[in-house]
């Protein structure tokens, strides 16, 4: 049988578990696998680019929102007529201070800090910007709805094995387990080493 998608993987699970009782939670273990694979995995195709807009006349001039699928931030760039200035990142409170000595001065920001789901540029600017955001995304969930992703075509394998691992308190001592957790480890370790070659 492959796995193409997510009746595939729900049917797959179904099988390799071989628990009537565990059909209801399969849509749980996905999501949970999902979790805990944004945070493992460090793939090409979580990183996207896209142009947000700094627009004077909002009411915070100086915070834009992110994306809704944002984890990280990788670059920003504010794009002026003539070029495109990388910005370098500040935490909290080195934006604390910077703000407390210019005040309120307005120009081309230099910096960036990110403020929950917002990124923040300092100084506030002092003309409208588009600024340009290389960001690590999220993996788009896979659902009844959403059958797909790039991750189910890339390494159906991971969702699988990674989906069998978050069963395995329900499953005690099963020795199929550290075969789950190997087979998971592999998956990872193999697509986080094709965007390294690739790289």
């Amino acid at each position: 049988m492959s796995i193409a998608n997510y009746p595939d993987l729900v049917a797959a699970v179904g099988n390799y578990l071989a628990r009537d009782d565990l059909a209801s939670r399969v849509p749980e273990f996905i999501s949970l696998f999902e979790a805990k694979a944004n945070r493992e995995l460090r793939c090409r195709q979580m990183e996207t680019r896209t142009t947000l807009n700094a627009n004077i006349a909002s009411p915070e001039p100086a915070f834009i929102a992110l994306p809704s699928d944002f984890q990280t931030m990788r670059s920003v760039c504010v794009i002026t007529a003539t070029d495109k200035p990388r910005l370098e990142f500040l935490d909290d409170d080195r934006i604390k201070d910077y703000r407390s000595n210019i005040g309120d001065l307005t120009a081309l920001p230099r910096y960036f800090g990110l403020d929950n789901s917002n990124l923040e540029l300092v100084p506030r600017p002092d003309a409208n910007y588009g600024v340009e955001v290389v960001y690590r995304k999220n993996i788009p969930a896979l659902t009844s709805g959403a059958p797909t992703n790039w991750l189910m075509t890339l390494a159906p394998d991971a969702y699988l094995y990674g989906v069998l691992l978050e069963a395995a308190p329900y499953m005690k001592d099963d020795p199929r387990i550290e075969v789950w957790s190997a087979g998971l480890k592999m998956a990872v370790d193999g697509l986080n080493k094709l965007t390294l070659e690739a790289a």
